[in-house]
């Protein structure tokens, strides 16, 4: 019977160590997973720009959201521009705090279709770091990336001609150096 109880804890706390792992893992895996594949409209990474440029030519549209609450005002400069593949576009947003306080915010990204994703790929972007943007202050945000030409070899992308470049932005904490010099100067008593 003691050996039976035995058995039974070691398999329970197995499930267990397995579970806790499981879910550890779920997130740095699925997005391994988008990264690989383009899943959820993920995109790439691209150090230099692309050497192939086709004839073949895609139109790439801009868009933006905001979380609720955030107070800033963002919009594409242009809405939609006409690249050929592997050709080096570069888009700007705007962005604009109305408030009296500076506000911190990052932006996710993904594009549509999904299948696209692996095959659009970011050379710089304001999405890599945090934005922060004193009260009153505008500032313009670039965007150059270009669409692998290795598409239109693909089953499911091949035949798409229109791309939309999707921004969600949403507020983060002010890192502390920030938050520290916009804080009024405490007096001594």
């Amino acid at each position: 019977m003691e050996k039976g109880k035995r058995k039974t804890i070691f398999y329970l706390v197995l499930i267990v160590a397995f579970m806790g792992s499981a879910s550890f893992l779920s997130v740095p895996f699925y997005n391994w997973f988008c990264k690989v594949t383009g899943y959820g409209g993920t995109t790439n990474y691209a150090k230099y720009e692309s050497d192939v440029i086709s004839d073949h030519d895609i139109q790439v549209r801009f868009d933006v959201s905001l979380e609720r609450g955030l107070k800033w005002e963002v919009f594409p400069v242009q809405r939609e521009i006409q690249i050929n593949l592997g050709q080096t576009g570069l888009a700007f947003y705007e962005a604009f705090n109305p408030t009296n306080k500076p506000i911190a915010a990052q932006a996710s990204f993904n594009v549509v279709p999904f299948s696209v994703g692996n095959f659009f790929n970011k050379i710089e972007c304001f999405c890599f770091t945090e934005q922060i943007l004193q009260p009153g202050e505008r500032v313009s945000m670039p965007v150059t990336f270009y669409v692998d030409p290795d598409m239109i070899s693909h089953v499911e992308a091949k035949n798409v001609k229109s791309v939309t470049l999707s921004y969600t932005f949403y507020e983060i904490d002010l890192p502390e150096t920030t938050a520290s010099i916009t804080e009024e100067p405490k007096t001594k008593l």
